[in-house]
């Protein structure tokens, strides 16, 4: 690889060499909250009308260009079915940020959300960035959390907070990409 005059490394093509780094993603919530569609609409654009359950996790990829920086997203969807919670504690360790996920539209699965945000703010590394999502938003007329409670909630924790939906594209990429900024500060 060449260098140029301040010594960076170059692409043959003779554009600068771009930091590459690696980041570990972990998604948390309840089952059909909408963590897999999240997932798939960040990675390939897509969106499943009826979504199989997740069994205990999948691992998908996504190589994002940010500035000078390519970062590579490594996602764990986790299952949200109760028998699989004991296993998430091995997708978390490690993880750089976390997406915890409700449904806009059902209230328990918020107070599901909360306990995960506990169980990472004590096992998961100190560092680790959390954000909550409120996905479902396109069906905000059928609403059971309200944005400011949820927002509340998120600066009381100091989590990152966005009402997402998989289903429209609202948002997804942008608390992707959030998370990123903030954890590289």
């Amino acid at each position: 690889m060449a260098t140029n005059r301040s010594g960076a490394a170059q692409r043959p093509n003779g554009a600068p060499q771009t930091k590459v780094c690696q980041f570990k993603l972990v998604l948390l919530g309840e089952s059909a909250v909408g963590k897999s569609s999240l997932v798939l609409r960040f990675v390939k654009g897509q969106f499943h009308e009826y979504q199989e359950s997740t069994i205990g996790a999948a691992f998908l990829t996504q190589t994002v260009c940010l500035d000078d920086i390519t970062v590579k997203f490594e996602i764990w969807d986790t299952a949200g079915q109760e028998r699989y919670h004991s296993l998430a504690p091995m997708y978390y360790r490690g993880a750089q940020a976390a997406i915890v996920v409700y449904d806009i539209t059902n209230q328990d699965t918020f107070g599901r959300a909360k306990n995960w945000v506990k169980e990472l703010q004590r096992q998961a590394s100190p560092s680790i960035v959390i954000a909550l999502a409120g996905n479902k938003s396109d069906l905000a007329a059928k609403r059971m959390v309200e944005f400011e409670e949820a927002q509340a909630y998120a600066d009381e924790n100091g989590l990152l907070f966005m009402e997402t939906s998989a289903k429209t594209a609202m948002n997804v990429n942008d608390i992707f990409l959030a998370i990123d900024k903030f954890a590289s500060r």
